[in-house]
């Protein structure tokens, strides 16, 4: 629910851009839209910081907790949103006020969720059990694209910009809700070698492993919102294929991704998670010029493709990853350590990369431009991957 209220934003960047970020040239206009989007993204690491000192100290699930609120009230807010043309300039600054706030909240949610599942679960079933935080976001996010192509589907271009994209913020008032009620029952105590200053530790004796899993995610980072966020605008923009169309085949990817993961994930906890990822890094390196091709051909049923494609290299590269990120990071400082690397790779890179794909794509004119960066990105990631990792799946956690 938490991902849906953060994720549903970008799809509908295209409508935001027209009411809070009004301009000439409709590139502009989303790219300022994006720019908004990203602001929730820069965020992420202070959020880590704040509820993994929370996580370390106090408890997982409190952490968890106090961060489901938090992402809840902003989204009913953005739903009451005045726009552009009735207060002028404040509004594009309240917007990017509430998206900062959630970006708060969600850079301490997913890690905590992430930790709290991987060092509850059998010491074999690590990656199966800690995926399905993976699946739960995924979830949320194929959510929010379901009810965008709900909405455009029955609603007219002109009903949509009236009040058809306030629908989606008014409905994540529901998150509060449902995540108090989960998660009242949960309770963890924070691990007895946990550090009593775990930021400043953190940043004098552990800042190698924060950067190294920083670096490891930066692929996987680039291409999961390459593929699934920014893709919707792009089909649409781009491809000039209709919204509708654009949010459809989004949300048949996702199904895909949805499918893949546990599977992949059980495969991660019976081969390793460091050969697993050196296949499908490498393979997301190799595949990502090709497959944006596919999905910038035009052809509904290539583009269909394309984008179920992505989803499998995806599902492969995240599956590996969940479990691997919390063995790879020290115990004493694992909730601080992990919420801020993550989160300084998917706000650093991950997040921003709408913003950037539309603004190559503008600069260069070259519609294949954002392959390019998640092709960057993957061989950093590849990198770190092959040099710096070494296989963690029967180490103890504590």
């Amino acid at each position: 629910m938490e991902w849906y209220d953060f994720a549903v934003y970008g799809f509908f960047a295209s409508v935001i851009g027209k009411l809070f970020f009004p301009m000439q040239d409709p590139a502009a206009s989303l790219i300022a839209s994006f720019g908004a989007f990203a602001a929730g993204f820069l965020m992420r690491p202070l959020g880590g910081l704040l509820f993994g000192r929370i996580g370390d100290l106090i408890g997982r699930e409190r952490a968890m907790t106090v961060s489901v609120i938090s992402m809840a009230l902003p989204t009913i807010l953005m739903a009451f949103m005045p726009t552009y043309a009735s207060i002028g300039l404040m509004a594009p600054i309240l917007l990017i006020a509430l998206r900062i706030i959630q970006g708060l909240s969600v850079g301490g949610e997913f890690t905590s969720s992430l930790i709290f599942l991987t060092e509850n679960a059998h010491k074999d079933r690590r990656a199966f059990t800690a995926i399905w935080g993976s699946w739960g976001a995924t979830a949320g996010i194929l959510l929010g694209s379901l009810t965008g192509y709900l909405l455009s589907k029955n609603l007219t271009d002109d009903q949509l910009l009236l009040w058809g994209w306030r629908v989606p913020f008014a409905a994540g008032g529901l998150v509060a809700m449902v995540g108090w009620l989960i998660r009242r029952g949960h309770h963890s105590e924070p691990l007895k070698v946990g550090s009593s200053t775990p930021v400043r530790d953190a940043f004098t004796h552990y800042r190698w492993d924060i950067l190294r899993v920083a670096l490891l995610n930066i692929g996987t980072g680039v291409a999961y919102y390459t593929a699934f966020i920014y893709a919707v605008s792009y089909i649409r923009n781009i491809d000039e294929i209709s919204e509708t169309i654009a949010l459809e085949i989004n949300s048949i990817a996702m199904l895909v991704l949805l499918i893949v993961l546990p599977i992949s994930a059980w495969l991660s906890d019976r081969i390793g998670r460091k050969y697993l990822l050196i296949f499908s890094i490498s393979v997301l390196t190799l595949a990502a010029i090709p497959l944006f091709e596919l999905i910038h051909s035009m052809d509904t049923a290539h583009v269909l493709v394309g984008e179920i494609l992505f989803a499998l290299v995806v599902g492969l590269t995240t599956s590996g990853l969940v479990a691997y990120n919390v063995e790879l990071m020290p115990a004493p400082i694992r909730c601080t350590g992990l919420a801020f690397a993550y989160n300084l790779s998917m706000g650093l890179f991950g997040g921003t990369t709408p913003l950037i794909a539309a603004t190559l794509i503008s600069y260069t004119g070259n519609p294949i431009a954002p392959a390019y960066w998640i092709l960057a990105a993957a061989l950093v990631s590849l990198f770190v991957l092959i040099f710096f990792t070494k296989e963690t799946r029967h180490l103890s956690l504590h």
